[in-house]
């Protein structure tokens, strides 16, 4: 896939240089291209293919008509209704799901953009606001740079992790799943990080009569990926349902479920003076259940609203965007902070088995992150499904600080 991409020569110049290539990076790219046919524009990445080894789901609520129509290109997956599955009882909602694999993301890209416009493989050494360096000397002049590169979040946050593994199979006869299990809540909790507590649900998505992407999920304390316990929970959970079959691929990762910290610290951290920041390392998530997509989406119809500003005023409006992201983001992180410093380990699941039997449009609000404050109330009413003195405690407290990630094969 190289020589896919365009060779510079050691210098060159465009007018809007997009520097990382994953969800964030190629949707804004896009977003330019639609509004600005006509503009210069280079997306960087440093791998061979545009957005990695991922999988991006979403629903249909979470976008509106603009945000679906920049969603166009991309052939992806679609289910009417899914369903979630709790020990106390088993729910079909409605929505319409969706899901795109970075494959068909990244032929989609250069089908729209045009391989002149993308350089894959091209790690960059820095970047300011005038332009890109990259590794191998060439420097890339722009006037407006934007920093999309994946990264870590760092002393300035709190919270837990969510742990996942993801395998796509084929089966060797037909699965019968109708429809995805977003949420299936009825497996063995806390295993297999019995020493730091976690929630745990299994994740499945019907991709053929003849072919399954199952992932294991937890929420955890600590970033501890195990690949061995993973793929042996994977396996049992497979052999439990009949889905035998060849293994065709997977994806596996460490994403952090932030409960609180200090956001400007953070983005102090994070400035380049001229650079506009976007995508997670903007802090463009959600910070309970880690989706990104909706805000990638979001950010990037924003940017073209916006691109013909100078690249220093540009910077300045997506910090401003992303402060209020994280102000209107709030409700989820206490949410977050009850998950884990109020909930025992192996009842965590019931905060989920609560939610969930609520109206299904208070739920597709609250994964789009535009929850209303009815909605916070009634997540919040009746019944806590945790201890009123742990939860006091836990949105009281300052919760514990983002840990490195651990990995054992």
């Amino acid at each position: 896939m190289t020589g896919r991409s365009q060779t510079l020569p050691a210098d060159s110049r465009t007018e809007i240089a997009i520097v990382g290539g994953g969800l964030a990076g190629g949707l804004i790219a896009l977003a330019l291209r639609r509004r600005h046919p006509e503009m210069q524009i280079t997306l960087i990445e440093a791998g061979e293919t545009l957005g990695g080894n991922h999988r991006w789901s979403w629903f249909d609520s979470d976008l509106d008509d603009a945000g679906t129509d920049l969603m166009s290109p991309f052939r992806k997956a679609e289910w009417d209704g899914y369903e979630v599955r709790f020990p106390a009882y088993r729910r079909k909602l409605n929505s319409i799901y969706r899901s795109l694999t970075s494959s068909d993301f990244d032929a989609a890209l250069r089908r729209e953009m045009g391989n002149q416009t993308i350089l894959t493989n091209r790690p960059v050494a820095a970047l300011d606001g005038k332009g890109v360096t990259l590794e191998n000397g060439q420097r890339i002049s722009a006037r407006t740079v934007i920093d999309c590169r994946s990264s870590k979040p760092g002393e300035q946050f709190t919270g837990g992790w969510q742990i996942f593994m993801g395998r796509r199979t084929r089966t060797h006869k037909p699965h019968g799943v109708e429809r995805p299990i977003i949420m299936d809540a009825t497996v063995e909790q806390l295993a297999p990080y019995k020493e730091a507590g976690a929630y745990r649900f299994v994740y499945v998505l019907p991709l053929g009569v003849n072919e399954l992407f199952v992932e294991d999920t937890y929420y955890a304390d600590e970033p501890v990926l195990d690949r061995s316990a993973l793929s042996s929970r994977l396996d049992k959970y497979c052999a439990k349902h009949g889905w035998d079959g060849d293994i065709l691929g997977g994806e596996s990762g460490i994403l952090p479920v932030i409960t609180g910290g200090d956001f400007r610290a953070y983005q102090a951290d994070q400035e380049i003076e001229g650079v506009s920041i976007a995508g997670a390392r903007g802090g463009f998530v959600h910070p309970l259940s880690s989706y990104t997509l909706p805000f990638a989406v979001e950010t990037a119809l924003a940017i073209a609203e916006d691109a013909l500003l100078p690249g220093e005023q540009l910077a300045a409006l997506l910090e401003t965007r992303a402060r209020r992201h994280w102000k209107r983001t709030k409700f989820y992180r206490k949410l977050g902070s009850m998950l884990f410093g109020a909930a025992e380990p192996a009842k965590r699941y019931k905060i989920f088995e609560h939610f969930y039997r609520l109206s299904e449009s208070l739920v597709e609000r609250f994964y789009a992150g535009n929850s209303r404050l009815g909605d916070k109330a009634r997540v919040l009413i009746g019944k806590p499904p945790v201890s009123v003195f742990r939860a006091i405690a836990a949105l009281t407290g300052k919760g514990a600080p983002l840990a490195a990630h651990k990995e054992k094969n």
